[in-house]
């Protein structure tokens, strides 16, 4: 006899809600600097542009009738009250979780931040709008704009989601797309996109894979010296991987550890308000490292 299928439980309340920011109650200290932050004025120019696009989410208070606590967009909320704005829209978890909810989110690649641009610029959206949304320059949109032109669809689709920067693109346009292919290919097994190692691979690239306009421009240094240069780039990053390899492991379980150990003391009332009191800063560094999930990789 075939189970019943378990009825899905939702996560998040279906409809949002606009919350007083008074209402709204930060999950977690921020550190007083995070203001001169890029990412700071990046969210808020953009908030004072078009609005806020991502809803925060909280959860009910515990401690505040009608209240919420913030589970994601501490930064948002930071913008929000500075602009003066008087609520915000925000989306109710049904539990706490605060854990995993932006511990699992991938944030947006180049290629990925490239396409909404486009959607928006073709949604009406101004370049200037744009510009002053992402507290750049416009002739940066405007380059954003190009990004991906004399790139083939299928390297496209293989970098989508890899965090590959704005310039590695520009080394890889000189290629034709059969190269292309074969260098996000190689770049996605080593789990590297540098600039580096695709102007390494360039160099090395024959001059019947070079894009059409590409073959005067590319400067051979010579046969022997590029396949050492390339062979110097694939050996530093073999090295860094198996140093990875041998480290990993013991400095999670060592971060474990210690992160047990931050998280009993925190847990001590006393301590956090000595802490708070006679070394705030020292508070802000123990509460981000136990909310630190896993050790970077990168």
């Amino acid at each position: 006899m075939d189970k019943a299928a378990k009825p899905v439980r939702l996560g998040f309340e279906l409809d949002c809600l606009q919350v007083p920011l008074e209402l709204l109650h930060p999950g977690r200290l921020m550190p007083a600097t995070i203001k001169n932050g890029v990412k700071y004025k990046q969210v808020k120019s953009s908030i004072e542009s078009i609005g806020l696009v991502e809803p925060l989410a909280v959860i009910p208070h515990t401690a505040h009738q009608g209240a919420f606590q913030i589970l994601d967009g501490h930064i948002r909320l930071m913008a929000m009250a500075e602009l003066g704005l008087a609520d915000a829209l925000c989306l109710v978890s049904t539990d706490d979780e605060g854990y995993t909810y932006n511990k699992r989110v991938n944030r947006l690649s180049v290629v990925q931040e490239h396409r909404m641009i486009v959607r928006a610029y073709e949604g009406g959206a101004s370049v200037q709008r744009l510009a002053a949304a992402l507290d750049v320059s416009e002739s940066s949109i405007r380059a954003r704009f190009k990004m991906l032109d004399g790139i083939c669809d299928e390297a496209i689709r293989l970098l989508a989601d890899k965090p590959a920067g704005r310039t590695m693109f520009r080394v890889l346009r000189k290629m034709n797309a059969f190269r292309q292919i074969d260098v996000a290919r190689t770049m996605i097994g080593l789990e590297n996109y540098s600039v580096k190692l695709a102007d390494a691979m360039l160099q090395t690239t024959p001059p019947d894979q070079l894009a059409v306009d590409t073959h005067a421009k590319v400067q051979r240094p010579g046969a022997t010296e590029s396949v050492q240069r390339l062979q110097r780039e694939l050996a530093a990053v073999q090295a860094d991987t198996k140093i990875l390899e041998e480290n990993y492991a013991d400095s999670n379980l060592q971060l474990a550890i210690i992160k047990a150990h931050i998280k009993a003391l925190l847990e001590n009332a006393k301590v956090v308000r000595w802490l708070a009191k006679f070394h705030h800063d020292y508070l802000q560094q123990l509460q981000f490292i136990a909310e630190i999930n896993k050790l970077p990789t990168d």
